[in-house]
């Protein structure tokens, strides 16, 4: 894209850049209860908010237009550039893809969708054998497919922030929360002890430095 163009209303682009990451979080993911579904629609809706802004109509742009010209006198503001709004407010120069907060992004993304994928593959397997997922990223954190919407979702913000999507970030680290604990009273419900060993042992989103707890250190003392 040549960035002396203006760089919205590319509907046909925001349709398909909003597709190709639900379904790839869709593939990884697999929503199969109501709240799973819940967690995935939150998802999705911000991944089309960022794409409507980033290639449809760019309201935070808009809205931010007057301050924008006066502390930026001559920044063209429809340029794809100037949406990585980042780089615009810290000064940077060049092109704004190789920026530190841009390869950040890209870390955040690869990461979040890596542990998306292997979270997703311990649960099936315990879910089919009827056990808890305590394997994998399971033996460092509670709730890894949680951790993973998050840590994609800080990588779009640090990619392209805008006004929307910056205001539904802390709504879904609070409806993640919910469904987290609400989760948890269910497997508590379904495994008894054996599952409130594990939760006092393994943290619920933050995970701790160092070897990973083994499966039979979560097993509840007799």
């Amino acid at each position: 894209m040549n960035p002396s163009e203006t760089a919205y209303g590319l509907w046909s682009l925001v349709v398909l850049n909003s597709a190709v990451f639900i379904l790839f979080a869709f593939s990884f993911f697999k929503p199969a209860t109501a709240r799973d579904w819940r967690s995935f629609g939150a998802f999705s809706a911000f991944i089309v908010a960022l794409f409507v802004e980033m290639y449809g109509f760019p309201l935070t742009i808009y809205l931010m237009s007057g301050w924008l010209a006066t502390r930026f006198p001559g920044l063209d503001l429809l340029t794809h550039d100037s949406g990585h709004l980042w780089s615009t407010l810290l000064g940077e120069t060049g092109d704004p893809h190789f920026g530190v907060l841009h390869i950040a992004s890209y870390v955040f993304l690869g990461y979040g969708f890596y542990l998306l994928s292997s979270a997703w593959h311990v649960l099936y397997h315990a879910q089919r054998q009827h056990s808890l997922a305590t394997t994998g990223p399971y033996a460092r954190v509670r709730h890894p497919q949680y951790l993973a919407f998050v840590l994609i979702l800080l990588g779009f913000l640090l990619q392209w922030p805008t006004l929307l999507t910056l205001l539904m970030f802390p709504v879904l680290l609070v409806m993640y929360r919910r469904l987290a604990i609400t989760e948890e009273q269910e497997m508590h419900k379904q495994f008894g002890e054996t599952y409130d060993a594990y939760a006092q042992s393994i943290p619920r989103f933050i995970p701790r430095l160092g070897k990973a707890r083994s499966t039979a250190d979560a097993e509840p003392k007799k």
